[in-house]
C-alpha cells in the first residue's frame, strides 16, 4: 500500500497511465514507444508530479549527466553567452553543467581538469589557455579555440574567413589605407587566423595596412600611441580599422573620439565576437559575429558522440558580417 505524501514512484506513473512499468522506463529515459503511451505516460507524469531519480539513473547506466565547462570567466559578453548556450544544449539533452571559471589560469585549469575527472563528470568542455593541460585519455573533451591534439576534437568560427571577411567589407566601404590591431594570447590557436585572414583580404582588394600587435598583460596605451603617431594635421592616415575583438574594438573608439576623429564619417571601425548590449539588444560596433548558438550546440553533440573516431579534429562554422553603426551603410 501507498504511504501517504509519499513521492510517486514509476509503478504509480504506470498505474495512472495504465501501461506497463517498461513503457514509463522507456519514456522516462527517452526511448522509442508508440505515440499514445507516450501520451499517457507524460499527463500521467504531469499529474502526479513524478520527479526522475537522475541519481539512480546515473549510477544504472553509469553516468553522472553532468559535464564541466572550463572558462575564463563569465563577465566578458562573449563567454557569457557561450557558457549560457552550452548550459541550453545541454539540458535539452538531461545533463547539467558544472561551470569552473578559470580567470585564464592555467594552474587552475588543471585543477580544473583533476577535480572533474575525481568527480566523475561524463565530459569536459574547455575554452583554455594551458599549453600543457594534462587530460586523461578516457575523459571525452572538446575544446573550444584552440587544437589540442588529434584526439580532441577542437570547435571554432572561421577566424580566417572572418578577418577575410573584415578586410573585404572595409574595401567595399570606400576605405583605402586601414589598420589591424590586435590584443591577444601568445598561445597558437584559432583566432590568430584573423590576422592571416585579414591580410589575405587586404591583399586581395589591394588596401594598404599597417598592423599593431600586442599580447594579453601589455598596456592598451600601446595602442594609443599608434594611433596617435598616424594623425597629421588633425587627420587620422587610416580611413578604416579592423580589431580583433569586440572589447578591443569599444576602447579604440573612445580613443577615437578623444582624438577628435570622427566614426564613420571619418575613419570605419570593425570588431570580432558579434557582442550586443545586454546580451540580445544592439551591437556594441560593426563586427565580424560568430555563431555562438551553433557553436555551443557542436561542442555538445561532439562531446556525447559516442564513437571517437567520428570526432573531427577541427570544426570551423561559418562568420557574417553585422552593422553596428562604427562603419557606412551600404
Amino acid at each position: 500500500m501507498k504511504k501517504e505524501n509519499s513521492a510517486p514512484t514509476m509503478k504509480d506513473v504506470a498505474r495512472e497511465a495504465g501501461v506497463a512499468l517498461g513503457t514509463v522506463s522507456k519514456v522516462v529515459n527517452g526511448l522509442p514507444v508508440g505515440d499514445s503511451y507516450r501520451l499517457r505516460v507524460e499527463d500521467a507524469i504531469q499529474k502526479l508530479n513524478y520527479q526522475v531519480n537522475s541519481y539512480a539513473q546515473g549510477l544504472k547506466a553509469n553516468k553522472t549527466y553532468t559535464i564541466a565547462l572550463l572558462i575564463p570567466n563569465t563577465i566578458d559578453p562573449f563567454y557569457a553567452s557561450l557558457t549560457y548556450h552550452i548550459n541550453i544544449a545541454l539540458m535539452k539533452r538531461k545533463y547539467r553543467m558544472l561551470l569552473c571559471t578559470t580567470d585564464f589560469d592555467p594552474l587552475l585549469e588543471q585543477e580544473y581538469v583533476t577535480m572533474a575527472q575525481h568527480n566523475k563528470v561524463d565530459g569536459i568542455i574547455g575554452l583554455t589557455y594551458n599549453p600543457n593541460l594534462i587530460v586523461e585519455e578516457n575523459t571525452p573533451f572538446v575544446a573550444i579555440d584552440r587544437s589540442m591534439g588529434p584526439k580532441i576534437p577542437c570547435v571554432a568560427c572561421d577566424n580566417f574567413a572572418g578577418g577575410q571577411l573584415a578586410a573585404e567589407k572595409l574595401a567595399e566601404l570606400g576605405c583605402k589605407n586601414v589598420a589591424f590591431l590586435r590584443s591577444g594570447s601568445a598561445l597558437v590557436n584559432e583566432p590568430n587566423k584573423r590576422k592571416s585572414g585579414f591580410e589575405a583580404g587586404c591583399l586581395s582588394r589591394g588596401l594598404s595596412y599597417e598592423m599593431k600587435i600586442i599580447n594579453d598583460g601589455e598596456p592598451y596605451e600601446e595602442f594609443e600611441y599608434f594611433l596617435s603617431e598616424h594623425i597629421s594635421n588633425g587627420k587620422l592616415s587610416f580611413d578604416g580599422i579592423f580589431c580583433v575583438t569586440d572589447r578591443l574594438a569599444y576602447l579604440v573608439l573612445h580613443t577615437l573620439h578623444k582624438l577628435n576623429q570622427q566614426v564613420p564619417e571619418d575613419i570605419q571601425l570593425i570588431g570580432f565576437d558579434g557582442i550586443r548590449s545586454f546580451g540580445n539588444i544592439d551591437y556594441h560596433c560593426s563586427t565580424i559575429v560568430q555563431p555562438v548558438p551553433e557553436m555551443a550546440e557542436m561542442c555538445v553533440d561532439l562531446l556525447l558522440r559516442e564513437n571517437m573516431m567520428m570526432k573531427p579534429p577541427l570544426v570551423c562554422l561559418p562568420v557574417t558580417y553585422a552593422y553596428g553603426r562604427t562603419t557606412k551603410e551600404i
